[in-house]
Parts: C-alpha cells; sequence; structure tokens
C-alpha cells in the first residue's frame, strides 16, 4: 500500500457510525470548540511550515520526513473537522474520535 493510497483511505475511508445525531445546541458548542481547535491548528501548521523550510534551506533542500508526517496527519485533521464544521459529516474529529 503506498502512501497516497493510506492518505487516500484516511480522508474518503469508512467512517464510524456517530450514533444518534447531537441537538443543534451541543453542535453549536462543538462547533465552537472545533473552531478554536482550527485556529491552533492553522497557527500550528505555520510554525510548522516555517521549521520545514528553514530545514530545506540548511541540508540543501530535503525536507524532514517526520515533519512531513506531522503536516499530513494535521492536514488530515483540518479536513475532518471542516467537514464537521460545514455538517458534511456528523463525526467529531479527534479528541472525540479515534486519531487515525
Amino acid at each position: 500500500m503506498t502512501d497516497d493510497d493510506k492518505v487516500t483511505g484516511r480522508l474518503h475511508g469508512e467512517q464510524p457510525d456517530p450514533g444518534k445525531p447531537d441537538g443543534l445546541f451541543l453542535r453549536l458548542i462543538y462547533m465552537v470548540l472545533i473552531a478554536v481547535m482550527l485556529s491552533l491548528g492553522q497557527t500550528v501548521l505555520t510554525v510548522l511550515t516555517v521549521i520545514q523550510f528553514v530545514i530545506m534551506l540548511v541540508s540543501g533542500g530535503k525536507p524532514n520526513p517526520r515533519l512531513a508526517e506531522v503536516g499530513t496527519d494535521l492536514g488530515i485533521w483540518i479536513a475532518k473537522a471542516a467537514r464537521h464544521q460545514t455538517a458534511a459529516s456528523e463525526v467529531k474529529p479527534w479528541p472525540w474520535t479515534e486519531l487515525d
């Protein structure tokens, strides 16, 4: 299985059954919490981007693979959070479900 297959499965694979949908007030609370987490995630992504760029400057253009993997995981989490925020999915992102 290639890395692209893994990412595709994580983004578009089978989602756990969220059970009974939350009420609108509870969903609003989750949406506010996830919005704060998304903002923090964007900040982390910016910091990772700058660090990776500095690493690439120092290493002659070679990226750090572990940092790249963290970026992939963060991107997948942001995509799942965005799907929940826009009501495209009832499945909440981590920490309410497994990180993958």
